[in-house]
Protein backbone atom coordinates (compact mmCIF):
# COMPACT_ATOMS: atom_id res chain seq x y z
CA UNK A 1 0.00 0.00 0.00
CA UNK A 2 1.76 3.16 -1.26
CA UNK A 3 0.97 5.58 1.57
CA UNK A 4 1.09 3.12 4.43
CA UNK A 5 4.84 3.49 5.14
CA UNK A 6 4.37 7.24 5.42
CA UNK A 7 1.54 6.72 7.88
CA UNK A 8 3.52 4.25 9.92
CA UNK A 9 6.66 6.35 10.04
CA UNK A 10 4.83 9.53 10.95
CA UNK A 11 2.08 8.18 13.18
CA UNK A 12 4.10 8.54 16.37
CA UNK A 13 5.24 12.08 15.65
CA UNK A 14 2.07 13.49 14.11
CA UNK A 15 -0.36 13.94 16.95
CA UNK A 16 -2.07 16.88 15.25
CA UNK A 17 -2.01 19.19 18.22
CA UNK A 18 -1.29 22.89 18.28
CA UNK A 19 2.08 22.24 19.93
CA UNK A 20 3.57 19.97 17.32
CA UNK A 21 1.78 20.81 14.07
CA UNK A 22 2.99 23.64 11.84
CA UNK A 23 -0.23 25.58 11.35
CA UNK A 24 1.40 27.67 8.62
CA UNK A 25 2.24 24.69 6.46
CA UNK A 26 0.16 23.98 3.32
CA UNK A 27 -2.98 21.99 4.12
CA UNK A 28 -2.28 22.20 7.88
CA UNK A 29 -5.49 22.02 9.94
CA UNK A 30 -6.79 25.17 11.60
CA UNK A 31 -6.88 25.46 15.37
CA UNK A 32 -10.66 24.94 15.42
CA UNK A 33 -10.19 21.60 13.65
CA UNK A 34 -7.42 20.59 16.05
CA UNK A 35 -9.77 21.38 18.92
CA UNK A 36 -12.30 19.00 17.41
CA UNK A 37 -9.61 16.35 17.14
CA UNK A 38 -8.85 16.85 20.83
CA UNK A 39 -12.56 16.32 21.59
CA UNK A 40 -12.54 13.15 19.51
CA UNK A 41 -9.55 11.79 21.40
CA UNK A 42 -11.18 12.68 24.72
CA UNK A 43 -14.33 10.81 23.69
CA UNK A 44 -12.30 7.74 22.72
CA UNK A 45 -10.35 7.82 25.98
CA UNK A 46 -13.66 7.99 27.80
CA UNK A 47 -14.79 4.79 26.10
CA UNK A 48 -11.81 2.91 27.51
CA UNK A 49 -12.19 0.35 24.73
CA UNK A 50 -14.24 0.27 21.56
CA UNK A 51 -15.26 -1.81 18.58
CA UNK A 52 -14.94 0.45 15.53
CA UNK A 53 -17.03 -0.25 12.44
CA UNK A 54 -14.55 0.16 9.58
CA UNK A 55 -15.52 0.00 5.92
CA UNK A 56 -12.30 1.38 4.45
CA UNK A 57 -13.88 4.70 3.50
CA UNK A 58 -12.60 8.16 4.43
CA UNK A 59 -14.48 8.53 7.71
CA UNK A 60 -14.14 5.06 9.19
CA UNK A 61 -10.46 4.86 8.21
CA UNK A 62 -9.78 8.13 10.02
CA UNK A 63 -11.74 7.00 13.08
CA UNK A 64 -9.91 3.66 13.11
CA UNK A 65 -6.53 5.41 12.91
CA UNK A 66 -7.28 7.84 15.73
CA UNK A 67 -8.86 5.08 17.85
CA UNK A 68 -5.75 2.94 17.40
CA UNK A 69 -3.50 5.86 18.32
CA UNK A 70 -5.63 6.67 21.38
CA UNK A 71 -6.64 3.24 22.66
CA UNK A 72 -3.99 0.94 21.25
CA UNK A 73 -4.95 -2.72 21.59
CA UNK A 74 -8.25 -1.69 23.18
CA UNK A 75 -9.47 -0.51 19.78
CA UNK A 76 -10.85 -3.45 17.82
CA UNK A 77 -11.36 -2.49 14.17
CA UNK A 78 -14.02 -4.53 12.39
CA UNK A 79 -14.95 -4.79 8.71
CA UNK A 80 -18.03 -6.54 7.35
CA UNK A 81 -17.68 -8.92 4.43
CA UNK A 82 -20.85 -8.76 2.38
CA UNK A 83 -21.99 -9.34 -1.22
CA UNK A 84 -22.93 -5.64 -1.28
CA UNK A 85 -19.28 -4.65 -0.82
CA UNK A 86 -17.05 -4.80 -3.88
CA UNK A 87 -14.22 -7.33 -3.35
CA UNK A 88 -11.54 -4.72 -4.12
CA UNK A 89 -12.99 -2.47 -1.40
CA UNK A 90 -12.64 -5.24 1.17
CA UNK A 91 -9.12 -6.01 -0.02
CA UNK A 92 -8.11 -2.34 0.30
CA UNK A 93 -9.57 -2.10 3.81
CA UNK A 94 -7.71 -5.23 4.92
CA UNK A 95 -4.45 -4.01 3.38
CA UNK A 96 -4.61 -0.62 5.13
CA UNK A 97 -5.44 -2.17 8.49
CA UNK A 98 -2.54 -4.59 8.15
CA UNK A 99 -0.11 -1.85 7.10
CA UNK A 100 -1.13 0.31 10.06
CA UNK A 101 -0.91 -2.50 12.59
CA UNK A 102 -4.51 -2.33 13.77
CA UNK A 103 -6.26 -5.16 15.59
CA UNK A 104 -8.49 -5.85 12.62
CA UNK A 105 -11.24 -8.43 12.28
CA UNK A 106 -13.41 -9.34 9.29
CA UNK A 107 -16.90 -10.65 9.99
CA UNK A 108 -19.52 -11.92 7.58
CA UNK A 109 -22.94 -10.31 7.58
CA UNK A 110 -26.02 -12.07 6.27
CA UNK A 111 -28.37 -9.27 5.25
CA UNK A 112 -29.17 -11.17 2.04
CA UNK A 113 -30.96 -13.75 4.21
CA UNK A 114 -33.36 -11.04 5.41
CA UNK A 115 -36.37 -10.77 3.03
CA UNK A 116 -36.96 -7.20 4.23
CA UNK A 117 -33.52 -6.21 2.95
CA UNK A 118 -33.91 -8.11 -0.31
CA UNK A 119 -37.30 -6.44 -0.93
CA UNK A 120 -35.36 -3.16 -1.23
CA UNK A 121 -37.84 -0.62 0.01
CA UNK A 122 -36.77 2.77 1.30
CA UNK A 123 -35.72 1.21 4.63
CA UNK A 124 -33.17 -1.15 3.05
CA UNK A 125 -30.25 0.65 4.71
CA UNK A 126 -31.89 0.18 8.12
CA UNK A 127 -32.11 -3.59 7.69
CA UNK A 128 -28.48 -3.72 6.50
CA UNK A 129 -27.26 -1.83 9.56
CA UNK A 130 -29.53 -3.88 11.83
CA UNK A 131 -27.64 -6.98 10.70
CA UNK A 132 -24.26 -5.25 10.99
CA UNK A 133 -24.83 -3.98 14.53
CA UNK A 134 -26.21 -7.35 15.60
CA UNK A 135 -22.93 -8.98 14.54
CA UNK A 136 -20.82 -6.19 16.06
CA UNK A 137 -22.70 -6.54 19.35
CA UNK A 138 -21.92 -10.25 19.39
CA UNK A 139 -18.24 -9.56 18.83
CA UNK A 140 -18.16 -6.75 21.41
CA UNK A 141 -19.73 -8.99 24.07
CA UNK A 142 -17.20 -11.73 23.33
CA UNK A 143 -14.38 -9.18 23.76
CA UNK A 144 -15.88 -7.67 26.92
CA UNK A 145 -16.31 -4.29 25.20
CA UNK A 146 -19.37 -2.13 25.79
CA UNK A 147 -18.88 0.56 23.13
CA UNK A 148 -19.43 0.28 19.37
CA UNK A 149 -18.49 3.32 17.30
CA UNK A 150 -19.30 4.16 13.69
CA UNK A 151 -17.81 6.70 11.29
CA UNK A 152 -20.83 8.92 10.74
CA UNK A 153 -19.93 12.61 10.52
CA UNK A 154 -21.86 15.86 10.89
CA UNK A 155 -22.59 16.09 7.16
CA UNK A 156 -24.48 12.80 7.36
CA UNK A 157 -27.12 14.36 9.60
CA UNK A 158 -28.64 16.22 6.66
CA UNK A 159 -28.95 13.16 4.41
CA UNK A 160 -31.55 10.43 4.12
CA UNK A 161 -29.91 7.67 6.16
CA UNK A 162 -32.30 5.16 7.76
CA UNK A 163 -29.23 3.26 8.91
CA UNK A 164 -28.75 5.98 11.51
CA UNK A 165 -31.99 4.78 13.11
CA UNK A 166 -30.42 1.36 13.60
CA UNK A 167 -27.38 2.97 15.20
CA UNK A 168 -29.61 4.74 17.72
CA UNK A 169 -31.54 1.53 18.40
CA UNK A 170 -28.35 -0.36 19.21
CA UNK A 171 -26.76 2.47 21.16
CA UNK A 172 -23.91 2.84 18.67
CA UNK A 173 -21.74 5.91 19.27
CA UNK A 174 -20.86 8.39 16.53
CA UNK A 175 -17.77 10.12 17.95
CA UNK A 176 -17.04 12.09 14.77
CA UNK A 177 -20.47 13.70 15.08
CA UNK A 178 -20.02 14.31 18.79
CA UNK A 179 -16.67 15.97 18.07
CA UNK A 180 -18.34 18.18 15.44
CA UNK A 181 -16.24 16.98 12.50
CA UNK A 182 -17.43 17.44 8.92
CA UNK A 183 -16.21 15.53 5.87
CA UNK A 184 -13.80 18.21 4.61
CA UNK A 185 -12.12 18.38 8.02
CA UNK A 186 -11.81 14.62 8.19
CA UNK A 187 -10.19 14.57 4.76
CA UNK A 188 -7.72 17.25 5.86
CA UNK A 189 -6.80 15.46 9.08
CA UNK A 190 -6.50 12.17 7.20
CA UNK A 191 -4.08 13.83 4.82
CA UNK A 192 -1.97 15.04 7.73
CA UNK A 193 -1.88 11.50 9.10
CA UNK A 194 -0.72 10.21 5.75
CA UNK A 195 -3.78 8.01 5.31
CA UNK A 196 -4.18 7.06 1.63
CA UNK A 197 -7.96 7.33 2.02
CA UNK A 198 -7.88 11.12 2.51
CA UNK A 199 -9.10 11.83 -1.03
CA UNK A 200 -10.96 8.59 -1.67
CA UNK A 201 -14.34 9.02 -3.39
CA UNK A 202 -17.40 7.91 -1.45
CA UNK A 203 -18.28 4.28 -2.11
CA UNK A 204 -21.65 3.31 -0.64
CA UNK A 205 -22.81 -0.29 -0.80
CA UNK A 206 -23.59 -1.77 -4.21
CA UNK A 207 -27.25 -2.23 -3.27
CA UNK A 208 -27.64 1.54 -3.40
CA UNK A 209 -27.35 1.30 -7.21
CA UNK A 210 -30.61 -0.69 -7.42
CA UNK A 211 -33.86 1.33 -7.62
CA UNK A 212 -36.20 0.97 -4.65
CA UNK A 213 -38.79 -1.73 -5.31
CA UNK A 214 -36.42 -3.83 -7.41
CA UNK A 215 -35.24 -6.80 -5.38
CA UNK A 216 -31.59 -7.02 -4.40
CA UNK A 217 -29.99 -10.16 -5.83
CA UNK A 218 -26.51 -11.63 -5.78
CA UNK A 219 -26.52 -11.54 -9.58
CA UNK A 220 -27.31 -7.81 -9.66
CA UNK A 221 -24.66 -6.99 -7.05
CA UNK A 222 -22.03 -8.97 -8.97
CA UNK A 223 -22.92 -7.21 -12.23
CA UNK A 224 -22.74 -3.76 -10.62
CA UNK A 225 -19.41 -4.49 -8.96
CA UNK A 226 -17.84 -5.80 -12.17
CA UNK A 227 -19.20 -2.94 -14.28
CA UNK A 228 -17.91 -0.25 -11.92
CA UNK A 229 -14.52 -1.96 -11.70
CA UNK A 230 -14.36 -1.91 -15.51
CA UNK A 231 -15.09 1.83 -15.59
CA UNK A 232 -12.39 2.50 -13.01
CA UNK A 233 -9.92 0.57 -15.14
CA UNK A 234 -10.74 2.96 -17.99
CA UNK A 235 -9.83 5.82 -15.67
CA UNK A 236 -13.14 6.97 -14.16
CA UNK A 237 -12.33 7.36 -10.47
CA UNK A 238 -15.79 8.44 -9.30
CA UNK A 239 -18.52 6.40 -10.94
CA UNK A 240 -21.88 4.78 -10.36
CA UNK A 241 -23.56 2.07 -12.42
CA UNK A 242 -27.29 2.23 -11.75
CA UNK A 243 -28.90 -1.16 -12.26
CA UNK A 244 -32.00 -1.27 -14.48
CA UNK A 245 -32.34 -4.93 -15.43
CA UNK A 246 -30.34 -5.49 -18.61
CA UNK A 247 -29.45 -1.79 -18.78
CA UNK A 248 -26.49 -0.22 -16.97
CA UNK A 249 -27.04 3.53 -16.48
CA UNK A 250 -23.59 5.09 -16.08
CA UNK A 251 -23.01 8.18 -13.98
CA UNK A 252 -19.67 10.01 -14.03
CA UNK A 253 -18.91 13.59 -12.96
CA UNK A 254 -20.25 16.07 -15.55
CA UNK A 255 -16.77 17.31 -16.59
CA UNK A 256 -15.83 13.73 -17.55
CA UNK A 257 -18.82 13.09 -19.81
CA UNK A 258 -16.86 14.51 -22.74
CA UNK A 259 -14.47 11.56 -22.51
CA UNK A 260 -17.18 9.38 -24.05
CA UNK A 261 -16.70 11.26 -27.34
CA UNK A 262 -13.54 9.18 -27.69
CA UNK A 263 -14.39 5.98 -29.54
CA UNK A 264 -11.62 4.11 -27.72
CA UNK A 265 -13.14 5.02 -24.35
CA UNK A 266 -16.63 4.04 -25.49
CA UNK A 267 -15.39 0.71 -26.81
CA UNK A 268 -13.56 -0.10 -23.55
CA UNK A 269 -16.54 0.88 -21.43
CA UNK A 270 -18.99 -1.09 -23.52
CA UNK A 271 -16.74 -4.14 -23.45
CA UNK A 272 -16.53 -3.95 -19.65
CA UNK A 273 -20.26 -3.41 -19.21
CA UNK A 274 -21.14 -6.37 -21.41
CA UNK A 275 -18.53 -8.56 -19.72
CA UNK A 276 -20.24 -7.72 -16.43
CA UNK A 277 -23.49 -9.19 -17.78
CA UNK A 278 -25.45 -6.20 -19.06
CA UNK A 279 -26.89 -6.07 -22.58
CA UNK A 280 -26.99 -2.31 -22.91
CA UNK A 281 -25.18 0.70 -21.48
CA UNK A 282 -26.53 4.23 -21.27
CA UNK A 283 -24.84 7.42 -20.11
CA UNK A 284 -26.73 9.73 -17.73
CA UNK A 285 -26.23 13.22 -19.17
CA UNK A 286 -27.03 14.79 -15.81
CA UNK A 287 -23.72 13.45 -14.53
CA UNK A 288 -22.81 11.80 -11.26
CA UNK A 289 -25.05 12.58 -8.30
CA UNK A 290 -24.64 10.78 -5.00
CA UNK A 291 -27.90 9.27 -3.79
CA UNK A 292 -29.75 9.98 -7.05
CA UNK A 293 -32.01 6.96 -6.53
CA UNK A 294 -33.29 8.62 -3.35
CA UNK A 295 -34.86 11.43 -5.35
CA UNK A 296 -38.58 11.38 -4.76
CA UNK A 297 -38.23 9.61 -1.38
CA UNK A 298 -37.53 12.55 0.90
CA UNK A 299 -35.84 15.03 -1.39
CA UNK A 300 -32.55 14.30 0.38
CA UNK A 301 -29.50 12.32 -0.66
CA UNK A 302 -28.31 9.08 0.85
Amino acid sequence: MPCAPRYLSRAAEIQLTATNTDLTAPHAPAQAVLDKLDRLRALLRGYGAAVVAYSGGVDSSFLAAVAHQTLGAKAVIVTAKSPSVAPEELDAAVALARACGWDHRVIETREMADPRYVANDTRRCYFCKDELYTRLNELARAEGITVIANGANVDDLGDYRPGMDAAKQYGVCSPLIEAGLIKAEIRGLSRELGLPTWDKPAQPCLSSRIPYGTQVSLDALEKIGKAEAALRRVGFREVRVRHHGDVARIEVPAPEIARFADATVREAVLKGIRAAGYRWATLDLAGFKSGSLNEGVTGKKE
